[in-house]
């Protein structure tokens, strides 16, 4: 399965990614030099698993962080033991910084395998590692930047203002005009709604903005 999160757009087919190979849990590796990680020793001495080679970690610092992936888009194995087991975990671990996604990076650390950015372009990949990312291979692109959501989109925001961004912007705008992908559904808005208050209704929790 592929899970997508809402302020994500996919360009082209990706179903290829369905043929993985199961028992692993796929993602693209973060960033870390941004300022939503101002808070974590990976961003205070400038260290990015994007460029590892650039500054090293420090060995007085304890062993080196585990690979970790942004949880915007992953690719896994449904599994209803997993599913049960992360339920129960989720209880008795601490809040963090970026909630569902440091929990889902720490609870797959052992399955987890990295997979080409084409498939989650974190958008500030475009200018802390511009030599990482070619863009016209891109097949998905996350609008996680600050500014960037294209449905709020002003261009006043740091680095927003951007040719790239203005294009991905555009791109995004123009499949969410296209009628004819807008999908035709027959279900009727008053069997869903019963089906969720049959359900118990939608419980949420307010929690911090992992990218």
């Amino acid at each position: 399965m592929i899970y997508l999160d809402g302020d994500i757009q996919v360009f082209e087919n990706i179903d290829h990614l369905f043929d993985l190979p199961d028992d692993y849990f796929y993602a693209v590796m973060d960033c870390f030099c941004e300022k939503t990680w101002s808070h974590t020793p990976q961003y205070k001495i400038g260290y990015c698993q994007q460029c590892p080679d650039k500054v090293q970690w420090p060995s007085d610092f304890g062993p080196k962080p585990p690979l970790y992936f942004n949880a915007g888009m992953f690719v896994f194995q449904p599994n209803v033991a997993t599913y049960h087991d992360l339920l129960e975990k989720v209880k008795i671990v601490k809040p963090t910084p970026f909630a569902e996604q440091d929990f889902l990076n720490m609870y797959f650390k052992d399955k987890y395998k990295p997979i080409p950015n084409v498939y989650n372009l974190v958008l500030a990949m475009l200018w802390r590692h511009p030599e990482n990312v070619e863009l016209e291979k891109v097949q998905v692109v996350h609008y996680c930047a600050a500014g960037s959501k294209p449905w709020r989109y002003t261009g006043e925001e740091e680095n927003m203002d951007r040719e790239d961004i203005k294009m991905l912007v555009k791109k995004w705008k123009e499949i969410y005009e296209d009628e004819t992908l807008d999908y035709n559904n027959n279900v009727r808005v008053e069997r869903f709604t019963a089906a969720l208050l049959e359900a118990g209704g939608i419980k949420s929790v307010i929690s911090p903005n992992a990218a």
